[in-house]
């Protein structure tokens, strides 16, 4: 069972955790998220840090920040970028600190923007934080860099045991999964300057649908897809020159 977790993370848990170890494998036993228990995650280089308010940042998602820092270092001179969906405020922070620019990061969960404040706070990240649903967000301002790492599982069935301590809002999306960039791009088009980049990553069978809902709002725009290590389609970017 413990296979999965590397001695290192074990033997932190036990550093962690002195006079109650075994209970801290229980609950690894019955899938709790290690990651939950240790408290923080490494996510670009940054410390994270993680409970139960907040997905669990992934591996996958630093190549969505990669990619996009690659894109705006090629189209966009200044950035403004806004993070819908930001959660552990990982994504945001990311892309503040390598550019080093103020970063807007929107979620809808005020016990996330707790953990995203902390997080942005320790890691010295200029990020302006609004807590509000995307589908009633009213934008003040303009972007130029729309990033977004939505809900969009559709179907309880495709995810982990693991997964069932994670908020299931962060996780779980209606209308086959495609719910939110539906709300996002039909949104983005107030938000965003005329010369910007849109950046989601996506479930592995949803490129295509997503693709179509993209030329509704940007019919001229250059469409990207990047397939992730395991060679399965997880990015769109949307660039309008």
């Amino acid at each position: 069972m413990f296979d999965k977790y590397s001695k290192e993370d074990l033997d932190l848990l036990k550093k962690l955790y002195p006079n109650n170890y075994d209970k801290q494998l229980d609950k690894l036993n019955n899938n709790y998220p290690i990651q939950y228990l240790i408290g923080y995650v490494d996510f670009y280089g940054y410390k994270i840090n993680v409970n139960e308010n907040v997905l669990i940042p992934r591996f996958e998602t630093e190549y969505l920040v990669d990619d996009t820092l690659k894109l705006i270092s090629k189209y966009i001179n200044h950035p403004k970028i806004i993070d819908i969906g930001t959660g552990s405020g990982c994504i945001a922070i990311s892309l503040a600190k390598e550019l080093n620019i103020s970063v807007t990061a929107l979620d809808v969960s005020n016990n996330a923007i707790k953990v995203a404040k902390e997080n942005a706070l320790e890691n010295n990240a200029n990020i302006s934080f609004i807590c509000e649903d995307i589908k009633t967000f009213i934008p003040t301002n303009k972007y130029n860099v729309l990033i977004s790492n939505p809900p969009y599982v559709k179907d309880k069935a495709n995810v982990d045991n693991e997964t069932k301590y994670e908020p299931q809002n962060a996780i779980f999306a209606n209308d086959n999964g495609l719910e939110y960039y539906k709300i996002i791009l039909s949104k983005s088009t107030d938000m965003l300057e005329d010369r910007n980049i849109i950046a989601f990553e996506i479930g592995d069978d949803q490129a295509s649908d997503i693709i179509e809902i993209v030329k509704i709002y940007y019919p001229k725009a250059n469409i990207i897809t990047k397939n992730d290590l395991n060679n399965l389609n997880r990015y769109i970017y949307v660039i309008n020159e």
